[in-house]
């Protein structure tokens, strides 16, 4: 059975399909499985937004399969590991669970890349392109410390 990752964002068509596709790309694939939720409904069944999908594509990835869904409480009991964007995205998890093994599945995603700093990935929805490139590289850098936390754990 594989490990299971689950990204969370606002919307689930910026940050967190980026971490999914960034994270699934360096991860073996028997072995883990990677799906991003948002904590709103606002982008339901709609794909990621032109701007992640752009920057994915420029960097090799394509993220054009996935499809926005939001985040269940049913997701603590089907996930292993739970990383969200921001605090507010944590704040929205964390009140969704049930107990304090819920809890612990449940980190910041760039506490890898700045342990225990609590630092937010930007939304870069309302920004320029430059937002998403910038995204894009934060995640990447941090994903790939994941990855090899999670090949290490699991191997």
């Amino acid at each position: 059975m594989p490990v299971k990752i689950l990204m969370v964002c606002l919307g689930n068509i910026c940050r967190s399909p980026l971490a999914e596709g960034l994270l699934a790309s360096k991860l073996p694939k028997d072995k883990f499985m990677v799906d991003s939720a948002g904590t709103g409904a606002y982008h339901t069944g709609k794909q990621p937004d032109q701007r992640s999908v752009l920057v994915a594509k420029k960097h090799g990835l394509d993220i054009t399969y996935q499809r926005a869904r939001q985040f269940t409480s049913k997701d603590f009991d089907a996930f292993d590991y739970i990383y969200v964007m921001d605090s507010s995205n944590y704040d929205n998890v964390i009140d969704l669970a049930k107990n304090e093994e819920h809890k612990a599945k449940v980190d910041l995603i760039l506490n890898h890349l700045f342990p225990g700093e609590n630092v937010d990935v930007p939304d870069p929805y309302y920004g320029l392109q430059n937002g998403f490139d910038m995204v894009y590289e934060m995640l990447d850098e941090t994903c790939t410390i994941l990855a090899k936390k999670l090949i290490e754990k699991h191997p």
